[in-house]
């Protein structure tokens, strides 16, 4: 599909994925939302794709929410009276979903849903939504240009795309707290010393430096890594490990049974494995057990 405020671009099995709107920092709008909801659905299925890097044409990686829009800058219909009852019967109705519901949110859980391991490349600005996104992307570089805030307080709204559930569990609660307590803009070295980024690495060396990360990914299984990222996300958040042992076994059992052969015969072989599995055909029958 033509894409106006993103690009998609696959090359090595590691799809590119750019917010594409410099002249405005990759400022967030509904447009966007639609199209990076799209873009992740098209790539967990997408068998030339093994890994995602994220990141911003130009000098921003995303600056927030667009607030020039006339009316509610958000998208949202203010003529609705929403409900928490709302949230939990009508959450897929198109007048909530379009109305009430958070774009960011939606973003989101298009990347939690993703089969495919999703790389941050923040090369500037992310801010609001800009930072947000990336609480749901598996890993964060950034460069020493980066700035991140959590700035939804300063505003007088609060913090969104699922980022309460994201970011205590990235950071922990008391510096998640804090960060969107005060809405300080973060310079690199800080969200290093809070562990929300992996690594500072310098602007011309960014895109890279998280290439070589997703090519090492992109060598192993798809299967196992969709299924991986998936068991560590949903069981993470469970009540007690009997719930991560039920998954666990099935996951092994079934990886055992096929690109579990390959992996242990060239081990023995002591070559590089061939894994031929697919996300879109090859996913044990039990996946998606959460549905």
């Amino acid at each position: 599909m033509p894409y106006s405020t993103i690009r998609y671009e696959v090359a090595e099995n590691i799809l590119t994925l750019t917010l594409n709107r410099p002249d405005h920092l990759n400022s967030f709008t509904p447009e966007m939302a639609e199209e990076l909801i799209a873009a992740f659905s098209r790539a967990s299925d997408d068998d030339d794709v093994r890994a995602i890097v994220v990141t911003g044409e130009g000098r921003a990686f995303c600056a927030g929410m667009d607030l020039s829009g006339s009316g509610n800058v958000f998208g949202l219909n203010e003529d609705l009276s929403p409900t928490m009852e709302d949230m939990e019967h009508r959450l897929d109705d198109p007048e909530i979903s379009a109305g009430v519901r958070d774009t960011g949110g939606q973003v989101t859980l298009a990347i939690y849903e993703c089969n495919k391991p999703v790389i941050a490349a923040i090369n500037g600005a992310a801010v609001g939504i800009g930072a947000t996104m990336t609480c749901a992307m598996d890993i964060r570089l950034a460069s020493e240009h980066a700035r991140i805030g959590f700035v939804f307080n300063k505003i007088g709204i609060t913090p969104e795309a699922c980022s309460s559930w994201f970011l205590p569990r990235i950071v922990g609660m008391s510096q998640a707290l804090e960060w969107t307590y005060t809405a300080e803009i973060l310079k690199p070295e800080q969200a290093l010393a809070g562990r929300y980024v992996k690594a500072v690495v310098p602007a011309d060396q960014l895109l890279e430096e998280a290439y070589k990360i997703a090519r090492r990914i992109a060598q192993h299984s798809p299967v196992a890594i969709a299924l991986t990222r998936q068991m560590m996300y949903r069981n993470a958040a469970q009540d007690h490990p009997i719930e991560a042992h039920k998954v666990d076994s099935l996951a092994i059992f079934y990886t055992s049974l096929n690109e579990g052969k390959e992996g242990v015969q060239s081990f023995l072989e002591k070559r590089p494995p061939k894994f031929t599995g697919h996300t879109s055909t090859d996913m044990p029958e039990f996946y998606p057990w959460w549905k």
